[in-house]
């Protein structure tokens, strides 16, 4: 291996020692404050409930700790033993071309999927049924799995084709030209997710009638936001947790309710956590969210062009494959995104404040208190994450930083 190959290497290790580290914190921070509800959540928040949520808390980090380590291991066993038999075994079947270059990367991906299997079978019928979560039965799982997979060649394979295409076509603007299919290719998949592949994996029925709608549809024109229907799904066929969301782009904007939301949580609550969704959409953080991505994409798309350029399967000694080129740039942005993953959470949880000032001029503060409190019970959410990690995974910022602005502002 050359010096670029030990590089991306040591960047791989680095980045999961980094992981496992901050979750090391978490843990920490989490077993300290297991006996001790915070102040402000005496009331709200029993001494049990809040251990119940600690210990859910810990049981996930250290699955979370043994992933990590497994996906850092494995991705250097790729990089330095596995991706040449995997590319000689593909060779031995398919002539040189654009199929050989899809089919080592849909091996790849395949083989990751079966050897991360067992992480996600334990996560389900193991830790989130030990805390009450899971609902959902192993043929439920997989079929869910067996979608996902049909799904992914369906929209993957053809992408491929596509992608190395271009290479051939256009060797000195390729790049360019899958950013941009990328980006129209995501634009147009919120608009065809609600309508066609969501509905593959969930019931959505419309929100029946009654006072809840009413005043739903009373908040929706104050804040002058337009909607092609509002769906209540079937969320609790898989798990207890409740959350709400709108999809779609455009006219094809979609609010979806899980139906566990609106079993446990009061009209008053339900319409503030609306409220905050509904300030993404009128703060403009969907457009700086695409906006984001795009930039993440471009610059991605870039250090493609420069791996091609480059000749970097060569440096871990393997054939100047496309395929391969592509395998190893996925495996080595891991750390990179990781380093970056600070400033990343960090506009996501400056959005959602936003998004939480908005709800609380729609709905008042209390409402919105009160959700964030019930959430926060209802889905075991520790009360008391270590900053640093904190820092670097939480897209939302923790419920008693919210709560706090809520009642300062």
């Amino acid at each position: 291996m050359t010096l670029l190959a030990l590089a991306i290497v040591a960047a791989i290790v680095l980045s999961g020692l980094l992981g496992i580290y901050l979750l090391c914190r978490q843990a920490a921070a989490v077993a300290a404050n297991r006996d001790r509800v915070p102040d402000g959540f005496a009331g709200a928040i029993s001494t049990g409930e809040h251990r119940r949520a600690a210990d859910y808390t810990l049981a996930r980090t250290q699955l979370d700790l043994a992933q990590t380590a497994f996906d850092t291991i494995l991705a250097v066993v790729w990089l330095t033993g596995l991706l040449g038999p995997l590319y000689a075994l593909v060779a031995q079947f398919i002539a040189p071309g654009l199929s050989r270059s899809v089919a080592v990367v849909v091996l790849f991906a395949l083989i990751e999927r079966l050897l991360r299997l067992p992480f996600s079978i334990f996560s389900t019928f193991s830790l989130e049924a030990r805390f009450g979560f899971n609902r959902a039965t192993p043929a439920m799982f997989l079929l869910d799995r067996i979608k996902g997979l049909a799904l992914s060649a369906l929209l993957g394979v053809p992408a491929l084709y596509g992608f190395f295409f271009l290479l051939g076509v256009l060797p000195d603007f390729w790049w360019l030209a899958g950013w941009v299919a990328l980006m129209a290719l995501m634009i147009a998949m919120s608009v065809i997710y609600p309508s066609v592949i969501a509905p593959l994996f969930n019931t959505f029925t419309p929100l029946p009638q009654g006072q809840l709608k009413t005043r739903i549809e009373a908040l929706l024109a104050k804040c002058g936001f337009e909607s092609k229907g509002l769906y209540v799904m079937d969320a609790s066929r898989r798990s207890t947790h409740g959350n709400a969301y709108f999809t779609g782009f455009g006219k094809a904007k979609r609010i979806v309710f899980f139906d566990t939301l609106l079993q446990n949580h009061a009209p008053d609550e339900i319409l503030s956590i609306l409220a905050h969704e509904l300030g993404h959409y009128k703060l403009g953080h969907i457009g700086q969210r695409i906006a984001e991505t795009a930039v993440f994409a471009f610059v991605g798309f870039a250090v493609l062009y420069w791996a091609f350029a480059a000749g970097l399967a060569s440096s871990f000694g393997l054939p100047a494959n496309p395929g391969l080129v592509l395998i190893i740039i996925l495996t080595a942005l891991g750390p990179v995104m990781h380093l970056l993953s600070p400033v990343t959470s960090f506009l996501s949880r400056r959005a959602e404040y936003q998004a939480d000032n908005f709800a609380k001029a729609m709905a008042g503060p209390e409402p919105m208190i009160s959700a964030l409190t019930r959430l926060s019970r209802d889905n075991l959410s520790t009360l008391t994450p270590d900053r640093l990690y904190a820092l670097f995974y939480y897209s939302h910022p923790p419920v008693p930083a919210r709560i706090a602005r809520l009642k300062a502002l």
